[in-house]
């Protein structure tokens, strides 16, 4: 029962600090370019797995593991926020949330396909109506659906959904052997190294002089709490639920946001937004429906 409320309070965990990622975001980007933005919040993780690795001795991982890793790293964070980056400039950021509102649905597929993981009733309603949550708060806001003009957007927004659904699979199979800690410092210290010619690329774009002080402070966040707090509890939780369950919690970084905007930002938020937000958090309940004796394993319990 503990390690059930542990796993569960990581996924409301992680939901919640992604979610506000998007406003710390939105505040980081008005000092630093995307690329930039993103290299400072994940170097900054590093330096922090790399002081955890000092003092505890580095893990000692066969040259498999570190392939796997590394393609972890290279699925998510490195083509996620490269699809997501550079699609957003081609189409809506509300196309795009609907699109990426398909995340658990290839998490699904990938996990029944990939780790053998059974499709149950509960996860294909749950993660319907999680869409349909995901459609009604965008709809209630600013909605602006269009494929045609923004095809290029619209398929790089899909590769962010594959590389995503490619991360949490592979990082719930890595979770047999290697624990969060170990999975998510590689992922970040590979993520790193991803992006730094990114950020070599863009860095004379950034004026150092005219950065803002709360531009630091979201970095700092996004770091600390994001990448650092957020990517350790969903590696947590996928070490002892399926993939495709914890999945939908996803489903759930969009009311965060709004809820959020709504309060820090002082964004509008409809009726039709909150009830679209209540449709997705009924999802995530009802995807994780299945018996507990079910979800917990003695493979799945790691100390």
């Amino acid at each position: 029962m503990k390690n059930h409320l542990s796993t569960y309070a990581a996924l409301t965990l992680t939901m919640l600090v992604w979610g506000l990622s998007f406003i710390g975001t939105k505040i980081a980007l008005g000092s630093f370019t995307p690329f930039v933005c993103i290299f400072l919040r994940f170097s900054l993780a590093s330096l922090f797995f790399l002081l955890v690795f000092i003092v505890q001795g580095f893990p000692k991982l066969s040259l498999e593991q570190h392939r796997k890793l590394i393609l972890t790293a290279l699925f998510q964070p490195g083509l996620y926020f490269a699809f997501e980056t550079i699609g957003l400039t081609y189409t809506t950021a509300s196309t795009a949330s609907i699109i990426l509102a398909l995340v658990p649905i290839a998490v699904l597929i990938l996990a029944h396909l990939i780790l053998k993981e059974a499709i149950s009733g509960y996860n294909v309603a749950g993660i319907l109506l999680s869409v349909l949550g995901i459609i009604l708060l965008v709809w209630g806001g600013s909605f602006n659906w269009s494929w045609q003009g923004y095809l290029l957007g619209n398929l790089l927004i899909l590769g962010a959904v594959f590389s995503a659904a490619f991360y949490m699979v592979m990082a719930r199979d890595l979770g047999k052997s290697l624990s969060s800690l170990q999975i998510t410092g590689f992922q970040v210290l590979y993520g790193t190294l991803i992006f730094a010619p990114f950020f070599f690329y863009y860095l004379p774009q950034v004026q150092w002089a005219q950065v803002s002080l709360h531009s630091y402070g979201a970095i700092v966040f996004l770091s600390l709490f994001c990448t650092i707090g957020g990517f350790l509890a969903y590696n947590y939780a996928l070490t002892r639920i399926e993939a495709s369950r914890a999945s939908v919690f996803i489903n759930g970084v969009p009311v965060v946001t709004a809820v959020g905007a709504w309060f820090i930002l002082n964004e509008k938020l409809t009726l039709l937004q909150m009830g679209g937000g209540a449709l997705v958090l009924l999802a995530v309940f009802i995807s994780n429906i299945p018996a507990q004796s079910k979800a917990y394993s003695a493979q799945e319990q790691l100390p």
